[in-house]
């Protein structure tokens, strides 16, 4: 199984979901295997160049969608470059009562955070 390289969208307020998403990757019995390429902590000023740098370099970008989300601004923007350099991406939904569509998602799908679906998006890329 070749390994893929995602970036993970993320609002700060959800850094502990992210590190649990991230860190399935390492369990045994996990259908997929990527590197997570995510901002783990704010850059300096030149911090956009950065990250998009990182999308550029991703086969594709997942963004945890949460009630923090449309708040998120760096998140927000992330999901804008990833759309800019036309990487594949997925949302998935954090709480079960949240579904407020950010609006730089589009129409890109969002789906229930599921480890069928996301083996689904990561082996598709």
């Amino acid at each position: 199984m070749r390994e893929k390289i995602v970036f993970i969208a993320f609002a700060k307020e959800d850094e502990r979901a992210r590190n649990l998403f991230s860190g399935q990757r390492l369990h045994t019995k996990t259908p997929f295997k990527f590197t997570d390429m995510s901002v783990k902590r704010p850059y300096d000023s030149a911090w956009k160049t950065k990250t998009r740098a990182r999308i550029r370099r991703s086969n594709g970008v997942i963004v945890l969608i949460s009630s923090a989300t449309r708040q998120a601004k760096g998140q927000l923007w992330e999901i804008q470059c990833a759309r800019e350099e036309g990487k594949p991406i997925r949302g998935f939904w954090l709480e079960k009562n949240f579904r407020t569509r950010p609006r730089t998602m589009g129409t890109i799908p969002i789906r229930n955070w599921s480890w069928p679906n996301v083996a689904s998006f990561i082996n598709s890329l």
